[in-house]
C-alpha cells in the first residue's frame, strides 16, 4: 500500500510539474503575442496621429551614396500608405551642419536625424534641441545604444573592419592580420575610403595605428593603395575583384570579398543614433518613423539582415555572433573618440600626412544639389 501511495504521489507530482511547465510556455507565448500586438497597436495609434498632423516627415540620415536608404523609405510608405517621407541621405558631417544652420536661422526642415556624429546628439540634448521621446520597443534596446533619459535612441549597430578578397584569406578567416596587407600580392591592389573624410573610418585607422604604429601606416602607403570617398565604393572595389582588400569599412562584399572580424584585430562598432527635434515641423510623423524603425518587426526585416540590431530580442544575421561576445570591439569606444573633437582633428591632420588631402565630389551628393534645406515640404 505504501509503495502504491508513493507511486500515486510521484505520478501526481510529475503531472503537476508538466502542467506548470505547459502553463509557463503558454504564458510566455501569450506575453510574446501581446508584445507583438502591443507594438502594432502603438504604431497604428501613431499613424493616426501622424495623418491628423498632415501625414509628412523629413528625416536626415547619414550615408554616402545617392538613394542608399530608398528601400527603407519604400518599406515605411508601404506599411503607412498615407504618409509622405523625405528621407534625405548625405554624409553625417554635412547633415549636422545643415541642422545647426536650420536651428540658428529658425528654419528647421529636418524632423529627425539618424547620424554617426554621436557627439552632436549629446550637444543637441544639452542645448535643449531634442524631443524627449522613447520609441516603440525602447525598453528592449541595449543600454549602450540609447540615451538613459530618452532623448536619442540607436537604430542599428555600424561595424567597420577589414574587407578582403575571399581567396586571399587564411583557411580560418579569424586568423587574418593587418600585417598581411604588407605582403607583395597586395601591392597596387588595395583601396581605402579616405580616413580623413569619414570619422568612423578615421577611428578604424586609429585602432590600426594604436596596434601597429605609424611605421605600419607608412609601409601600408608604400603598397600604393587607391583612395575613394564613401565606404560603399572601397568595399565595391574588393567585391568586384579589382582590388584585394580594404580596411575600416563595411558594405556588401560578395561575390569576391568577405568582411573579416579577425580575432587579433580591433574593429569599430557603434550604435547609429537617431533623435527627433523639439521644434520639428512634423513631430507625430517623426514619432511614427522612429517607432517603426525601432519596432521588432522592422529591426528583424530591415536591420538584422545585414548588421546587429539594437534590440535584445532580435537575433544577429547568419554568420554573426551576439555583438557582446566579441572581445575585440567596444561599441562605446567610437562614441568616446567622437566626443573629443580636438583629439579627432589632431589625429586627422596626422593621417592626412600619409594619405593626402581628400579629392572628389561628395559621394552622396555628386551634383551638389541638396543645398541647406533639402527635404522641405
Amino acid at each position: 500500500m505504501k509503495s502504491s501511495s508513493r507511486n500515486r504521489r510521484k505520478a501526481l507530482g510529475t503531472a503537476v510539474a508538466t502542467a506548470l511547465a505547459l502553463t509557463a510556455v503558454s504564458t510566455t507565448a501569450i506575453a510574446q503575442s501581446r508584445t507583438a500586438t502591443s507594438e502594432n497597436d502603438q504604431l497604428q495609434a501613431l499613424y493616426k496621429a501622424a495623418k491628423a498632423e498632415g501625414g509628412k516627415v523629413t528625416v536626415y540620415i547619414g550615408g554616402d551614396a545617392p538613394g542608399q536608404w530608398d528601400s527603407l523609405a519604400a518599406s515605411f510608405t508601404k506599411q503607412f500608405p498615407d504618409m509622405k517621407i523625405n528621407l534625405v541621405t548625405d554624409l553625417s558631417k554635412y547633415h549636422n551642419a545643415r541642422i545647426d544652420n536650420q536651428l540658428a536661422t529658425h528654419h528647421l526642415v529636418a524632423d529627425a536625424a539618424i547620424l554617426q556624429t554621436a557627439q552632436d546628439f549629446d550637444r543637441w540634448k544639452k542645448q535643449g534641441d531634442l524631443l524627449k521621446y522613447k520609441p516603440v520597443g525602447w525598453d528592449k534596446v541595449f543600454a549602450n545604444a540609447k540615451d538613459k533619459d530618452g532623448y536619442y535612441t540607436g537604430v542599428f549597430y555600424g561595424a567597420f573592419s577589414y574587407v578582403v578578397n575571399t581567396k586571399q584569406l587564411p583557411s580560418d578567416p579569424s586568423d587574418f592580420k593587418g600585417t598581411d596587407l604588407l605582403k607583395s600580392q597586395y601591392k597596387n591592389k588595395l583601396i581605402f575610403t579616405y580616413p580623413n573624410d569619414d570619422d568612423a573610418v578615421l577611428f578604424g585607422f586609429k585602432q590600426i595605428v594604436d596596434q601597429y604604429g605609424w611605421g605600419y601606416l607608412a609601409k601600408l602607403m608604400a603598397q600604393n593603395p587607391d583612395f575613394v570617398r564613401g565606404t560603399p565604393y572601397s568595399t565595391a572595389g574588393v567585391a568586384s575583384g579589382k582590388y584585394l582588400a580594404t580596411a575600416a569599412t563595411a558594405g556588401p562584399p560578395p561575390p569576391d570579398g568577405t568582411q573579416v572580424f579577425a580575432d587579433s584585430e580591433r574593429f569599430n562598432t557603434w550604435a547609429q543614433r537617431g533623435a527627433i527635434f523639439k521644434k520639428a515641423p512634423h513631430k507625430a510623423g517623426a514619432e511614427l518613423f522612429m517607432s517603426w524603425l525601432n519596432s521588432k518587426a522592422t529591426q528583424k526585416s530591415a536591420v538584422a539582415t545585414w548588421t546587429w540590431s539594437v534590440r535584445k530580442d532580435v537575433t544577429p544575421p547568419n554568420g554573426l555572433k551576439p555583438l557582446s561576445t566579441y572581445k575585440n570591439t567596444d561599441p562605446d569606444a567610437f562614441v568616446k573618440f567622437m566626443s573629443n573633437r580636438a583629439a579627432v582633428e589632431r589625429f586627422r591632420s596626422q593621417v592626412e600626412l600619409y594619405v593626402g588631402q581628400v579629392k572628389g565630389a561628395d559621394p552622396a551628393d555628386p551634383d551638389n544639389t541638396l543645398g541647406r534645406t533639402p527635404g522641405a515640404f
